[in-house]
């Protein structure tokens, strides 16, 4: 895959950080391009403010290294890793930002497009652009993802925040900051609304291919012990409809079988988009939503703009990136103060989230299009 200019201008970054002061003919040979590229990028850098540049040679400016970093005038600097910008994390890293605004500090932005081998690069990049303390979100798929790329953030030398993310118990990454939404939270309020409403134990559709969609699953085997169930049926396995379509099908008539042969008269999906592509296949199938079955979805992106509008389980997206940027900053004031005595306790916040009713439950007084 061909390196873009924001990573070359990271690698960069990081060559004049380690050294101090490099040459440009030096940097273009280390990074594998051209005089000409690696004059530019000196010139773009140094132009932001990122690097000081004299007679042929880069430097790293001296004040971003003192207490209170970044240009003169400006709040602290803060980096954001997140595994994407769109969907879920869209709204994550505008509570970040409006949280960094309010604050005067400047937020820096990398997106690891769930490649979790790319993370440390992307992070040490955000370091390289100034960033004082990092939030991070890495782009685990699973547990071996966090088992194989995961122990380097602890051992970063700035404050750091885990964000929308859970590390094994005892390991070096317990030991972080961290602000999560509770999905097992999320889980629970949506069965006990679909029993509320004398529904048959609810089945789950959801996939395997991101944190969240295990935690939901984790959530939903917490809710039925909670609530002293078993579970009906097996976890049907969603996959996405345009990456696996005859996948996507498997799942939609494992579901319609359940609601024809009569086990199944309510279910959770994660996610939106997976929720709207099941609700119409349904349809189409001769099951009608909420009458045949009542359906919630898990995430509340784009739920209520389904044509039946969908009930759904709304984490609190924005407020995990508020709290996270806040907590950080927090983080940077004390190493400012140069604060002594008994550090103050790490922090794991738990956020709920809510269920928004609307017409896919058939819940009295629900009203479609609700948000």
């Amino acid at each position: 895959m061909r390196e873009s200019a924001a990573e070359r201008h990271d690698r960069l970054l990081a060559l004049v950080r380690e050294r101090g002061t490099a040459r440009v003919s030096e940097l273009a040979e280390r990074l594998g391009v051209s005089p000409v590229t690696a004059r530019r990028d000196v010139e773009a850098l140094a132009g932001r403010g990122l690097l000081d540049r004299v007679h042929g040679q880069v430097s790293w400016p001296a004040r971003r290294d003192a207490p209170g970093g970044g240009r003169p005038g400006e709040g602290p600097v803060i980096g954001l890793l997140a595994p994407s910008a769109t969907y879920y994390f869209a709204e994550v890293v505008r509570g970040a930002h409006e949280a960094a605004a309010r604050a005067g500090a400047r937020l820096v932005l990398r997106v690891s497009d769930y490649r979790p081998e790319e993370d440390r690069a992307r992070t040490e990049g955000l370091l390289a652009a100034g960033a004082e303390g990092v939030l991070v979100a890495p782009g685990w798929r699973g547990p071996e993802d966090r088992l194989a790329y995961g122990d380097w953030l602890a051992g970063l030398p700035v404050p750091t925040v885990l964000l929308e993310r859970r590390a094994e118990p005892g390991s070096p990454l317990d030991g972080l900051d961290r602000v999560v939404s509770d999905h097992g939270h999320g889980v629970l309020l949506a069965l006990r609304h679909l029993l509320a409403l004398g529904r048959a134990t609810p089945l789950l559709v959801a996939r395997r291919d991101s944190p969240t969609a295990l935690a939901v699953r984790a959530g939903y085997a917490g809710a039925l012990a909670a609530l002293g169930l078993t579970e009906p049926r097996p976890v049907i396995d969603s996959v996405p409809a345009e990456e696996d379509p005859e996948g996507f099908e498997r799942a939609v008539r494992a579901l319609y079988e359940a609601v024809r042969s009569g086990p199944a008269s309510a279910a959770l999906v994660h996610n939106d988009v997976d929720a709207i592509e099941i609700t119409r296949r349904l349809a189409e199938l001769g099951v009608r939503v909420p009458g045949d079955l009542a359906l919630i979805a898990y995430d509340d992106e784009v739920a209520a703009l389904a044509e039946t509008p969908l009930t759904a389980v709304a984490p609190p997206k924005r407020q995990v990136g508020r709290h996270a940027a806040e907590l950080l900053l927090e983080r940077l004031a004390e190493g400012a103060a140069g604060e002594t005595g008994e550090a103050e306790a790490r922090r794991h916040l738990s956020l709920l989230p809510r269920l928004r009713v609307r017409a896919s439950c058939g819940a009295p007084g629900s009203v479609p299009g609700t948000p």
